[in-house]
């Protein structure tokens, strides 16, 4: 292969524009706002009701992470997530220093609606991480 394809990571959720922001506020993100509109809210505004909150999108400014899609979906969440986001906060940290890190974010995200899962510690193999869940439950590690 040449070169690296882009892609974009969905998420099936109730309610894509609060998942949405949450992961705005995690990655850095900034919503993806439509063509003609100047925010997400004149976008949503200018839909009928029906349509409001079907979907939400966030971007990397930088251009270098992947978009986030977020789709209403009907059913809700019921086991656990076959894929999920490790979110890079204890990069080359190890011992405490890392544990520090991964404690302060995870206080951090908490205060977002985010829930601490468990703590998996060092195993000799793998540095620890820190399982957690967005707004709607879905998991995702500070590693």
């Amino acid at each position: 292969m040449d070169s690296v394809r882009q892609f974009q990571v969905t998420f099936d959720c109730a309610e894509p524009a609060r998942v949405g922001r949450f992961w705005c506020a995690v990655l850095g993100y900034d919503p993806v706002v439509p063509r003609g509109f100047d925010t997400w809210e004149a976008y949503e505004g200018s839909l009928p009701a029906g349509d409001r909150g079907a979907w939400f999108a966030c971007a990397d400014p930088t251009g270098v992470g992947p978009r986030l899609y977020l789709q209403r979906v009907p059913e809700g969440k019921t086991v656990k997530n076959r894929l999920h986001l490790d979110v890079r906060v204890g990069t080359g940290l190890v011992g405490g220093e890392r544990l520090a890190a991964l404690e302060a974010e995870c206080a951090r995200l908490v205060g977002l609606g985010g829930e601490r899962v468990v703590l998996l510690p060092a195993d000799g193999e793998n540095e620890s991480c820190l399982v957690m869940r967005d707004v709607e439950g879905n998991e995702f590690c500070l590693d």
